[in-house]
């Protein structure tokens, strides 16, 4: 587990999510190199396997933004990196940062961070009053349509404004990335494709990790940063009969996840 306890207010924090991508599509695109840029960040080049605390991207990222990341894919009690304080917590340990505030960017812009939500999906766009109850939680908030599930061009243009924010801004940064492209639709990604399946959502991804370098770039320039990249929930594409999610299969409780610190180059 890394020492996040003593990493905040030393670097910055992203959080970029995946949203709806299942942990076999990513292992098979990893395993056939269409990913390399999430390869070159992956501890020992892998995902890890791991449970979500929630079938839905808004209750998942509810649950991440008070500290309850996805767990190891494995019995035991597993210790969190960030955790709200309530009576009875198990999983905080030494090197946990734990907070007395109700969320994550409440605690960091308490510690001098500056937090910034890029959107993806409709829980951010800040539409109607539930689309702008998660972007509230941030100092500030950016969506667009062209950052939408129904933009193939969506990760490019989420990652460029994620990009122009972390090279504008002087205070560590707290970034919450929820990547739009691998949320359905997907078909779009393959040509003559009419259904979602496995294979448009492995080609999503496949742009989101072209995607990457301006980012990181952005990152690594301003110096060191504690990064967890994971999805939110997966999906279903007719398996067992279930289609999409918010649902209780595991194809949709089990995502890919990486926690590491990105070293900078600045």
């Amino acid at each position: 587990m890394l020492p996040v306890r003593d990493l905040i207010g030393q670097v910055d924090v992203v959080l970029l999510t995946l949203d709806s991508l299942r942990h076999d599509v990513a292992l098979a695109a990893l395993e056939a190199g269409e990913t390399p840029h999430l390869a070159a960040l992956l501890p020992g080049g892998r995902w890890e396997e791991r449970h979500t605390p929630a079938s839905f991207t808004y209750a998942a990222h509810h649950a991440f933004l008070s500290g309850f990341l996805p767990t190891p894919a494995r019995p035991g009690r597993h210790p969190r990196l960030f955790a709200a304080a309530f009576e009875g917590s198990r999983s905080t340990r030494e090197l946990t940062f734990a907070f007395e505030e109700a969320t994550l960017p409440a605690a960091l812009a308490a510690r001098g961070y500056r937090t910034v939500c890029v959107g993806g999906a409709g829980f951010f766009n800040g539409q109607t009053a539930l689309g702008a109850a998660l972007p509230a939680l941030f100092h500030e908030a950016h969506w667009s349509p062209a950052m939408g599930v129904k933009n193939p061009g969506s990760a490019a243009v989420q990652t460029r404004v994620a990009a122009e924010r972390l090279r504008a801004l002087p205070e560590k940064v707290f970034l919450l990335l929820n990547v739009s492209a691998t949320h359905t639709p997907t078909h779009f990604y393959v040509p003559g494709a009419r259904r979602d399946s496995p294979s448009t959502q492995r080609a999503a991804l496949r742009t989101l990790d072209a995607a990457l370098p301006p980012l990181l770039a952005a990152l690594q320039a301003r110096g060191d940063a504690l990064l967890v990249v994971c999805a939110d929930h997966g999906t279903c594409f007719g398996e067992d009969g279930y289609w999409g999610h918010r649902l209780a299969h595991p194809l949709v409780w089990t995502v890919p996840y990486a926690e590491l610190l990105l070293r900078g180059q600045a």
